[in-house]
């Protein structure tokens, strides 16, 4: 044996520790003091490791969890991301009875597969809505499908389940590359593309499929990671954050299977089209895709999209005679300007609501309110534009829980927001759009439930009420408030803070009004 076969003998070439071939008299070189023991057939010397960035939530079988790469990655065998089902326990269909129901349809109706009945079980969804019974039925046929239903009618569902039974039964190749998502979802607002996740979370946690959720104001870098290094099936993306990541080349819609375009009426009124034009365009054609498209309303213009993106849609037009729902007992009081704090705080104070929504139509009017309630002891939290992505969250969570019980919000929170136990809210300003009022009072009232909006008509806000009416088919009315809620303040209002004018280099302010410089 000459001296590089003892070598390697030595250092692992050999399956036996100690060779029987290498002489006795030769020496074991000596390893350094605190060096580790390198593993067989290792070359270099493996660099450490640099500290992991948070990872943005993934929704993957049901669970929440971070997940870590397995230390020993084989390639996927499945079409499913390679992900499990969240539990192996089998799950018998017969589980899941419910019995007919005239003019209703049930789930198991639909010919869905087993891991959509068993998650459909464990929220106790039965019987379809309206718009699930009229659309999942051509939907889940491939056909493009162009609704129209309010919000919180279940569209969030039929859309979902659509998307998963379609990957289910259509498995996406082994090889298929990353950062090329099968499903998007498109939302116009934060907090409806996080209600969505949470809802695929929900009716997805036995596919195994893996969602991602796509918007603004959280960390670009963990997400952009996510994108990379997983295989995501669906994306929920706001227009502005998905068009980030493709002009960075992390994400490509080329491959897209199905789109979803949800609250269209609303991408018009944000301005989002010009970007809903670059992100339908970058997916295959529309003969090549199904398409998607849920709207409050159907205006010409959201029609005139439909025509565009879709091929040969369906409508499904689930349009109530009652605009808002009849659970919802609607009072507008006739007040002043200066009344209306005086009466949000007797109102927080006699009826005590368990959770309550406050909407303003501005920032700095709401940020004023929330200050002036917490000046007067009330416990309240602000939801709006300013408020930073995960400030929002952890303020939605403590309104959830019921920690915090009155959330003073604009109209961030007026869509999307699937809130159980509101049962109360209050306009403390009448919304310019008469949609906007629909929507505010729909978070209370849902599913059923009996929920109560208060809404003030002072100087200038009661020259928006003919619109309301008109909108919502039915007249509104007005009454004064009751005296017992203009008993006075237990200390006084906090005033507005006047902006101050900008100090000059000295650091001196002027005083008085601005006068132009003299000239010499």
């Amino acid at each position: 044996m000459n001296f590089f076969e003892r070598v390697k003998a030595v250092f692992g070439g050999a399956k036996t520790r100690h060779p029987a071939n290498v002489p006795a008299n030769v020496p074991r070189p000596a390893k350094p003091h605190g060096e580790k023991k390198a593993a067989p057939g290792t070359r270099f010397e493996e660099a450490p490791r640099s500290a992991k960035t948070a990872e943005p939530e993934v929704w993957r079988a049901g669970s929440r969890k971070k997940r870590d790469k397995p230390p020993h990655h084989h390639p996927r065998k499945s079409g499913r991301g390679g992900a499990e089902p969240a539990s192996a326990t089998p799950w018998d269909r017969r589980e899941y009875q419910v019995a007919p129901a005239e003019d209703k349809t049930r789930f198991l109706d639909l010919d869905l597969p087993d891991v959509l009945l068993r998650a459909l079980a464990d929220l106790d969804f039965r019987y379809c809505t309206p718009i699930q019974a009229k659309a999942l039925p051509v939907a889940l046929n491939g056909q493009d499908v162009c609704g129209r239903a309010q919000t919180g009618t279940g569209k969030t569902a039929a859309f979902l389940l659509t998307i998963f039974k379609y990957l289910l039964d259509h498995p996406a190749p082994p090889q298929r590359r990353k950062g090329f998502p099968r499903a998007l979802i498109m939302a116009p607002t934060r907090e409806l593309c996080l209600q969505i996740a949470k809802d695929g979370e929900a009716l997805g946690k036995y596919t195994g499929l893996r969602l991602l959720a796509v918007y603004g104001g959280m960390d670009l870098q963990a997400q952009r990671a996510v994108l990379r290094d997983k295989h995501v099936d669906i994306v929920v993306a706001t227009p502005g954050r998905l068009l980030d990541f493709r002009q960075r080349q992390d994400v490509d819609f080329s491959k897209v299977e199905i789109l979803v375009i949800d609250e269209a009426d609303r991408m018009l009124d944000m301005g989002f089209i010009p970007d809903m034009r670059r992100i339908v365009y970058g997916c295959p054609p529309k003969d090549e895709r199904q398409t998607l498209l849920f709207s409050a309303t159907l205006t010409p213009d959201v029609t005139r999209l439909a025509a565009q993106w879709m091929r040969n849609a369906v409508t499904v037009d689930i349009a109530p005679e009652q605009v808002a729902a009849e659970t919802i007992d609607q009072r507008v009081y006739i007040v002043t300007e200066d009344q209306k704090f005086t009466i949000v705080y007797n109102i927080l104070k006699d009826l005590a609501p368990e959770r309550v929504i406050i909407f303003g139509n501005r920032r700095d009017s709401t940020e004023l309110l929330c200050a002036n309630l917490r000046h007067q002891g009330v416990d309240v939290a602000l939801l709006s534009g300013a408020v930073e992505q995960r400030k929002r969250l952890a303020v939605l969570e403590n309104f959830r829980s019921g920690r915090v019980p009155v959330l003073v919000a604009t109209d961030v929170a007026g869509r999307g927001l699937h809130i159980d136990g509101i049962d109360l809210i209050i306009n403390y300003n009448i919304p310019e759009q008469a949609e906007d009022y629909v929507h505010r009072i729909g978070r209370t009232g849902r599913v059923g439930e009996k929920g109560t909006s208060i809404t003030f008509a002072d100087e200038i806000d009661s020259y928006y009420i003919p619109a309301v009416e008109e909108y919502m088919k039915r007249p509104l009315k007005c009454i004064p408030p009751p005296d017992e809620w203009l008993a006075p303040l237990p200390k006084p209002l906090i005033e507005k803070k006047r902006r101050s004018r900008p100090a000059d280099a000295r650091g001196n302010r002027p005083r008085g009004p601005r006068r132009p410089p003299r000239r010499r």
